[in-house]
């Protein structure tokens, strides 16, 4: 099977490949969230501009590039694009060539990468609208199925990522309900509930304790740079950012904290 690590030229043209791609998909991605948390169909329809309403063309559509030639700007009205477009194509290339290195060119890398794909959209989607979208969701686990054949259908490879999904799902629904009784307020989404579901899908037991742990770490820091802004602080892109993370590098983190203990 072929690799990216076969020799420099191919890793070095892999990762090239890999930033350029992430870039369009990070604008893509943007578009979507944009699409969906403003109830406009995200699969049909030219982009346009949120200001002046005017059709894009491809001078404003080049990833990374448009932004800057064109100075955060609307080509058409001068209307400010935010800065986080820019941002966010630019962190969603380095997430694809983080998955390319980690996974390697496999059916394995195909299917983290979707789920990836999702976690980005509605941790943007949350950030707006304070929703997790459910279509994001069964994506992910419908790719985390679909690639069962390939990456592992064994029973040991199995039951454990299902306990993990209800395990979570499930625990952390109860906490919730318990917590709402005791605030007397929601304390967390059912999105978010549903997120950790599948979340356990792709990572198992121990993978997502941690991610359930660095999650509210994230949480916490995300609240204090949001402190003042609104009362509501989406916890949609703390669990993405630490199940993608911990996706990369969680086996490794709990083989050596367990090594500690000769485990």
């Amino acid at each position: 099977m072929l690799s990216v690590f076969s020799d420099n030229t191919i890793l070095t043209f892999s990762i090239v490949v890999a930033a350029m791609f992430g870039a369009v998909m990070g604008s893509f991605l943007n578009c979507v969230a944009w699409r969906i948390a403003h109830e406009e169909k995200w699969w049909t329809g030219r982009s346009h501009c949120p200001s002046c309403g005017h059709a894009l063309g491809l001078p404003d559509l080049v990833p990374l590039l448009s932004w800057l030639l064109l100075r955060g700007k609307c080509r058409h009205c001068g209307a400010k694009i935010p800065v986080r477009y820019f941002l966010t194509e630019l962190f969603y290339a380095l997430c694809t060539v983080l998955v390319l290195l980690r996974f390697d060119l496999s059916v394995l890398a195909l299917r983290n990468y979707v789920f990836v794909c999702c976690l980005f959209c509605l941790a943007l989607v949350d950030l707006e609208i304070f929703i997790i979208p459910d279509g994001c969701l069964l994506i992910a686990a419908g790719a985390w199925v679909a690639a069962l054949p390939f990456v592992g259908w064994s029973w040991g490879y199995v039951w454990p990522r299902l306990l993990a999904a209800l395990v979570f799902g499930g625990g952390i629904l109860l906490l919730s309900l318990l917590m709402d009784k005791l605030l007397h307020k929601e304390s967390l989404g059912g999105g978010d509930v549903k997120l950790f579901a599948v979340v356990g899908l792709y990572l198992g037991l121990g993978s997502t304790l941690l991610a359930v742990l660095l999650s509210c770490v994230l949480g916490l820091l995300l609240g204090l740079v949001r402190r003042g802004e609104d009362q509501h602080i989406p916890f949609g892109p703390a669990i993405s950012l630490a199940a993608f993370l911990v996706l990369l590098w969680g086996e490794p983190v709990l083989s050596w904290y367990l090594g500690l203990f000769g485990i």
